[in-house]
């Protein structure tokens, strides 16, 4: 069987040509790459990688934000039968170091001049990390006999003979499912980064059953790439949307995704809950400012849309006429302009994975049309293990498994998965390799679970985060967080407990929603520090917290919390690379702020 990577780029100009594969944004312009262009510069590449002393079977590390030249240079390493290991652009020096140490890559391509001197520092501590190439025309240290810019890398290529060329295609020629495609390193919220070893064949894999679950998905559907390339979400799936020869649009800044999103207008995007957790606040406020008739036509828009497209449209039945009538006229009256000002009227579906995402916000999205599809996978099992089918899902679970994917529940409700999209086991780590797959084969997720009467799978918790207050009683701290993510004066939130009386937490606040409630109230503050520890705000987010946890058990409530004045961030090892909270540092680190709520 042939690889789908390997031969995805040739295959897929030979059907499309000139047509558009995928556009980026540079000084402010959209610019198009067509199949035949792509193919072109991969091919360039391919042979540069090879001039260079590239061999099969080893390892290259890629260490960028989003942009085209990481899916050339990954492909490129396809056709040199080679392993591209995608490296988060916010990582810092040391984990950069230990990825490019494990992996022994002799060559590291990097973005811009940031993730050049992270590069150099880490080339002089690793003497097997021969070259750097950058992406970006960066200002070279003056003892740098060896980088090469990504434009200087492709010439060389340009020049390559007919010998290279032949050598690349032998290369290509002999690769096999068996062989490994990448290396995903997880973030890890504990411990040193492991790397799951992904073959061709988890891909080949990927390909078949999304194809085969995701009908409603074609050529003609336009996506756009938002989350890190280096995370196996995006990765799989900007794979997915290749393979299917969508089109994609590359978002190389975060920040620019709500004006990105407006521009592209895509029909499908995948994503992580915070994304569309910071679009119901805005939605919220919005709706809360209405008055009158406004207000009545989007609270009865909503009802109306909330029976035709849950009651009725998420099993596969035909509303009744009447409902019918009313949604259509909300349709065009409420709806569409909703999706509009978002940039998703187009929309066909939304994946999102990654973390909880609440099931009033699921539903609210539904019910404006909005086809949030939730799913849940992760790095070890090449994404996607469930998510919801076209019709029948059931909200509040995170889908069904995929086809040929098989999920059950072991031990402390452990969620076991089985099938061809799972890893072939860690990187150099034999011994977390063998305690991450039970006895008969099964792959240890560490999330906990159970499949209801539907088949769906529903998450309760991290095994590891899951931890029991001083009554004995078990907390499952990411329910609560995903709950509180809803407000939109919390930004984010690390739920506090183990070993404790009483459950507490350390929130930040939306500083800018924040202030923008001091200036209506006529708050008086100086600094961010006067504004978290005024008594009006804190009295304000408290009631807001008793809203939100009123469906918890009294035991699993926060009875105290602590507002701090600056986020928590990657760069200070709080957050993992895909946002999640870090426990243990958060504990350590504010250790005085927690010790201060059990006085």
């Amino acid at each position: 069987m042939a690889n789908v990577l390997t031969e995805m780029i040739s295959k897929q100009c030979l059907k499309y040509g000139k047509r558009e594969a995928f556009k980026y944004k540079e000084n402010n312009r959209w610019i198009s790459t067509s199949w035949n262009e792509l193919n072109h510069i991969t091919e360039t590449i391919a042979c540069a990688l090879e001039i260079i002393g590239l061999k099969e079977e080893d390892n290259i590390t890629v260490f960028s934000a989003n942009r085209p030249e990481i899916l050339i240079t990954d492909f490129a390493a396809y056709a040199n039968r080679a392993v591209p290991i995608s490296i988060y652009s916010t990582s810092s020096a040391d984990q950069v170091e230990y990825i490019v140490n494990d992996a022994k890559a002799e060559i590291i391509f990097v973005g811009d001049k940031k993730q050049y001197a992270i590069a150099r520092s880490v080339q002089k501590k690793l003497k097997h990390l021969r070259q750097i190439i950058t992406f970006d025309d960066v200002q070279r240290d003056a003892d740098d006999k060896t980088t090469l810019t990504f434009a200087q890398f492709t010439e060389l290529g340009k020049k390559a003979s007919q010998a290279c060329h032949d050598e690349v295609d032998a290369r290509r020629n002999r690769a096999l499912p068996d062989d490994i495609a990448t290396i995903i390193y997880t973030s890890g919220t504990t411990g040193e980064p492991k790397g799951a070893v992904l073959p061709h064949s988890c891909f080949n894999a990927v390909m078949e059953i999304h194809v085969e679950r995701l009908t409603m998905l074609s050529d003609k559907d336009t996506s756009l790439c938002f989350l890190p390339l280096s995370h196996i979400f995006e990765k799989a799936w900007t794979y997915f949307c290749m393979h299917m020869g969508m089109r994609f649009a590359i978002n190389n800044d975060p920040r620019e995704i709500q004006q990105t999103i407006k521009e592209i207008r895509p029909t499908c995007m995948c994503s992580v809950p915070r994304f569309w957790e910071k679009v119901y606040t805005a939605v919220q406020e919005k709706l809360s400012d209405m008055k009158g008739f406004k207000k009545w036509m989007a609270s009865r828009a909503l009802s109306v849309g909330h029976r035709r497209n849950i009651d009725y449209a998420r099993i596969g039945k035909k509303a009744p006429w009447y409902i019918e009538q009313q949604y259509r006229f909300f349709e065009r009256h409420v709806f569409m302009p909703l999706r509009k000002a978002i940039g998703v009227e187009n929309g066909n579906i939304f994946p999102t994975a990654g973390a909880p995402l609440s099931a009033n916000i699921v539903e609210f999205f539904q019910s404006c049309g909005i086809n949030v599809m939730i799913g849940y996978g992760l790095s070890e099992t090449t994404a996607t293990v469930t998510c919801y089918p076209n019709t029948g899902y059931e909200i509040g679970t995170v889908g069904t498994p995929m086809p040929r994917v098989q999920v059950k529940i072991g031990d402390e409700n452990e969620i076991l998965v089985k099938g061809p999209t799972v890893m072939r086991g860690y990187y150099n780590k034999p011994e977390a390799t063998a305690q991450a797959f039970t006895a008969d084969g099964w792959f240890r997720t560490g999330d906990a679970g159970y499949i209801d009467e539907s088949g769906a799978l529903i998450l309760t918790e991290r095994i590891k985060d899951l931890f029991k207050t001083s009554n004995g009683k078990y907390i499952a701290p990411q329910a609560l967080e995903s709950r509180l993510g809803e407000d939109k004066y919390i930004e984010q939130v690390a739920v506090i407990g183990d070993q404790r009386k009483y459950v507490t937490a350390i929130i930040i606040p939306a500083f800018e929603a924040l202030k923008e409630y001091a200036r209506k109230k006529h708050i008086q503050y100086r600094s961010v520090e006067d504004l978290v520890k005024n008594a009006d705000i804190r009295k304000m987010i408290e009631e807001r917290i008793e809203r939100l946890q009123e469906n918890f058990a009294g035991f699993e409530q926060i009875k105290k919390f602590t507002l701090l004045p600056q986020a928590f961030t990657m760069e200070a090892g709080e957050l993992t690379n895909t946002l999640k909270i870090r426990r243990p540092i958060i504990n350590n680190r504010y250790a005085r702020e927690i010790e201060a709520m059990y006085v």
